[in-house]
């Protein structure tokens, strides 16, 4: 059942602003309390284009359903403001993980590098096979669980497409992260993130975009050359050449989303990851049955067969 009462919520703190409105870590008044992050847009005074965007982030997170991708719980309107309760990732995001590690000249290790992108690759080849963009993929927008799970966000410019080959021509994302036909001024369609997915991958390994400027015409600049200086020799050759294919200028030449997550190389996580997954449900099984007391599982045993029996005597009463 959705929640849909601000009253539900013990607000914690601010955890994001943005032009339009804010994020808020909150706390479930209701046990088991749980944190969630209820992020609030003003729509009373947007324009009907921005209303619509806020809108379609809801009925785009109401549709996706994987490990990977922020849950949606969610929405309410409350004095013109859009309130979306979503999952919260207590671990921040790439973002801030890349930060450290260059703060401390510690770069990631290729099995870390690679385990957290298995799981960002899994989690947008099946929002691609959903028909919806991401557009706007980028180390900010990646968070983690302390549990070491990868958490796909922000899908506030996401665009459902009517068809696959669909192209959609907004100019949108974040400009470390364009791809050369964003630049151009010329369609895109899924290869667009992938691209962007290039440069979250390389940002990885190097902890520097791929591509910067002093200036947006110098980035364009460098976007459009397709030059990035080289990534570490320290990580392996098939690393290395994941980033060249995903970083190909023509959009036609990058791999689909289906055929990175297939890859050996990257296949070979995936199943890391979903090994762990189960091993964790397992133990979480495991410690809820031992602190479940005999006589209360029998009791519970017993009251679920008097029930089906009740259920099984009403059943026959009302079919005449």
């Amino acid at each position: 059942k959705e929640r849909r009462e601000g009253e539900d919520f013990e607000e914690v703190r601010v955890i994001g602003r943005g032009s339009f409105g804010r994020a808020v870590l909150v706390r479930e008044r209701a046990p088991p309390h749980a944190q969630r992050v209820l992020k609030q847009i003003d729509v009373g005074e947007l324009p009907a284009k921005e209303r619509r965007e806020a809108e379609r982030e809801v009925e785009v997170l109401h549709a996706l359903r994987h490990p990977n991708v922020i849950g949606y719980h969610a929405s309410f309107t409350s004095g013109g403001t859009l309130n979306i309760v979503l999952d919260y990732a207590d671990n921040g995001d790439l973002s801030q993980h890349i930060k450290r590690a260059k703060a401390a000249s510690r770069p990631f290790r290729e099995d870390t590098v690679m385990y957290w992108f298995a799981q960002i690759a899994s989690a947008l080849c099946y929002v691609h096979s959903r028909k919806v963009l991401h557009r706007d993929l980028k180390t900010q927008n990646i968070f983690l669980t302390k549990d070491n799970v990868v958490k796909l966000g922000d899908f506030g410019i996401a665009k459902v497409l009517g068809g696959t080959a669909d192209y959609a021509n907004t100019v949108i994302g974040t400009p470390y992260y364009m791809s050369p036909e964003l630049c151009e001024d010329r369609p895109y369609n899924r290869k667009s993130d992938v691209w962007a997915l290039g440069c979250v991958l390389y940002e990885l390994t190097t902890l520097n975009h791929a591509f910067d400027g002093n200036n947006m015409c110098a980035l364009v600049l460098k976007i459009l050359r397709g030059r990035y200086p080289p990534i570490p020799a320290s990580y392996s050759p098939g690393l290395r050449q994941l980033v060249d294919a995903m970083l190909q200028a023509k959009p036609e030449d990058r791999p689909e989303l289906i055929d990175i997550v297939r890859a050996p190389f990257v296949l070979a996580r995936l199943r890391e990851f979903e090994r762990r997954e189960r091993a964790k449900a397992s133990r979480h099984l495991e410690s809820v049955t031992a602190l479940e007391p005999p006589s209360m599982v029998a009791a519970a045993a017993a009251a679920g067969g008097a029930g089906a029996r009740a259920d099984g005597g009403g059943g026959g009463g009302g079919s005449g």
